[in-house]
């Protein structure tokens, strides 16, 4: 499109050079004189000529009007079919991104593919989690498919878009849009279409997160809090602030922090910790368990058994990792809790 608009500038400008040199040489006249004739000739006015024309000149000024209105028609067309093709193009796009996106499941939705959005898909991606991108930004759905990402082009606010994102089928939705109004809406949507699905949204103003939990979100996080939390803790704690960077982003790195659900009737069901051995055996931690009524404890029990919807939260090796999955009875991490 920018190369024909770049052709079509170009010939415009010989063709205007052309007749103001045409009329300068078979009619004799002055620069000024040919400028104005070759602008009204081109525009097809129909103002007098600045002079009578010789047989030459009316010749001429036949050619540079037929050639004018010429290069008008293919402009215009040139244009048009620009402005068709890039539509077809992008509806074709669309309806294959669609139809990708129909075919996933328990997949993660993130509303708002800024800076903050940027981060967290890249998180999810890292970790080989199927995502789809909500933004109503050409710009930004442009980025998202460049970063390897599905994505819809829309307004995350609306049914038919988070619809069309597989809300139904959908594990998790995050919402960071820029307004906390926006990302109310979003999460009674969400929560009105997928009844189970895990929605973690961003808060601006501390007064929303409570609106936010009564629409229905998982967790509300605000990152300002979060970002300064950690800043303060970097300067008084910082070995800790390492280990908890190293523990929460170990890709690449033979450590793992997961949290794991223990299935029923699997080898940990109904086992105490203490009968079990899973440091000896897989090498990994038990550091925390929250409970199936959703207590979390840190103070871990040895002699206590485990039961069927337990999540424990297990540091290890990615070895070791894959063995307590499976003793846990299941092939796949629990991604939230």
């Amino acid at each position: 499109m920018t190369k024909k608009i770049a052709v079509i500038i170009t010939l415009l400008a010989l063709l205007w050079l052309t007749g103001v040199a045409g009329y300068q040489l078979v009619e004799g006249w002055n620069f000024l004189d040919a400028v104005y004739m070759t602008a009204i000739s081109l525009t097809t006015v129909g103002f007098k000529e600045v002079h009578p024309l010789t047989a030459k000149g009316k010749i001429f000024t036949v050619l540079l009007v037929t050639t004018g209105v010429g290069l008008f028609f293919y402009a215009v067309g040139s244009l048009a079919e620009g402005l068709i093709e890039g539509h077809l193009k992008g509806l074709i796009s669309r309806r294959r991104m669609l139809k990708k996106i129909s075919k996933l499941e328990r997949h993660y939705i993130v509303c708002g593919y800024g800076r903050l959005g940027r981060v967290i898909c890249n998180e999810l991606q890292v970790r080989n989690r199927p995502l789809v991108v909500i933004d109503n930004s050409q710009t930004s759905v442009e980025q998202a498919e460049k970063n390897g990402l599905f994505w819809i082009l829309g307004d995350a606010t609306t049914d038919d878009v988070l619809l069309n994102a597989g809300i139904k089928k959908a594990k998790g939705l995050i919402s960071v849009l820029n307004t906390d109004a926006a990302n109310v809406y979003i999460t009674i949507s969400a929560k009105a279409l997928n009844s189970g699905i895990t929605i973690v949204t961003r808060a601006e103003d501390e007064n929303a997160e409570k609106k936010m939990f009564q629409a229905g979100a998982t967790k509300v996080i605000s990152p300002y809090k979060i970002g300064a939390s950690r800043m303060a803790l970097a300067v008084l704690k910082p070995t800790l602030t390492e280990f908890l960077d190293l523990a929460s982003h170990s890709v690449g790195f033979d450590l793992d922090i997961e949290q794991i659900e223990i299935k029923e009737n699997s080898e940990l069901d109904g086992k105490a910790l203490k009968d079990i051995n899973l440091r000896e055996r897989t090498g990994v931690t038990v550091i925390a368990i929250k409970t199936r009524g959703g207590d979390m404890s840190l103070q871990l029990r040895p002699e206590k058994p485990l039961r069927a919807g337990d999540v424990i939260v297990a540091l290890g090796g990615r070895a070791g990792i894959e063995k307590v999955l499976q003793m846990a009875g299941q092939n796949t991490v629990l991604e939230e809790i």
